[in-house]
Order: C-alpha cells, then structure tokens, then sequence
C-alpha cells in the first residue's frame, strides 16, 4: 500500500512538474544571430583544423613505424649475413686453426648482435619520439580548439547583452 500511495505521488509531482511552461526566451536580436553564425563558423574552421593536426600526427607516426620496422629487418638481415660469414670462414679454416677461428667467428656474431640490438633499441626509441610528438601536437591543437570555442561563446554572450 506505502509503495502504491508513493509512487501515486510521484507520478503527480512528474506531471505537475511537465505541465509548467517554459521560462520565456528572449527573441534573438539581428547581433546575436550575426554573433551566433560566426561564431559557428569559427567552430567549424578550428575543429576541421584539429581534424587536420590530428591526421597528420597519426601520418607521422605511421610513417615512424614503416621505417622503424625496415631498419629493425635490415639490422637483422646485416647480423645474420655477418654471423654467416664468420661461421663460413671458420669452418674453411685448417684444423690447426679451426679452435681460434671458431672464437673469432663467435666474436664477430656477439658484435653483430650486439650492433644489431643497438640499432634496434635506436629505431624503437625514434618511433616513441614522433608518438610523444604527435601526441603533443594533438594536445594543443585541441587546446586551441577549446580555446575558440570559449571565445566564440564568449562573443555570442556580449552580443546578446548589447
């Protein structure tokens, strides 16, 4: 019976509350109406320039990563033709000689590993950088954007006041 009465009362305050009408509206003034036009005009123009900014960026970054993956596989492709090489003079080596040419050729793999791995970490490390870059670019274009929106608002409210 509570929840019936309760939800009774509800229900009248919901179209009590529907009923009213609402608060009058100033008719806009031939200011505001030039003010509101421009104003979204000017919102257009900077969103399309994020838009742009944000196109951009992504493009940098896309472009980062197709050039870091072919120095990763040319790095590679360098250690495995290094590594082949030393194991190929090694193995032609006299069996006198075959103990220090085997070394040297594991030193030669263990720096063409190593210089590999470097080159990597390096390529890595340049498509981190364009990502923080494009991230930063996006950042202040939409920065900017919001700042000619608060602008744009801004104008459109002392248009009205005059």
């Amino acid at each position: 019976m509570n929840k019936l009465l309760a939800s009774l009362i509800a229900t009248l305050f919901v179209g009590i509350a529907s009923a009213q009408s609402p608060a009058p509206v100033a008719p806009a003034t031939p200011a505001v109406i030039k003010a509101e036009a421009k104003a979204d005009k000017s919102v257009a123009a900077a969103v399309k320039s994020e838009a742009k900014v944000d196109a951009k960026a992504d493009a940098k970054v896309a472009k980062a990563k197709v050039k870091a993956a072919d120095t990763k596989a040319d790095a590679k492709a360098d250690a495995a033709s290094t590594k082949a090489k030393a194991q190929a003079h090694a193995a032609k080596a006299d069996a006198e000689d075959k103990t220090k040419a085997t070394a040297k050729a594991e030193k030669i793999s263990a720096k063409a590993d190593a210089k590999a791995g470097k080159t990597i970490v390096k390529a890595d490390a340049k498509v981190d950088t364009a990502t923080v870059k494009a991230t930063a670019d996006k950042a202040i274009a939409k920065t900017e954007t919001t700042a000619v929106k608060a602008e744009v608002k801004a104008d459109v409210k002392a248009a009205g006041s005059k």
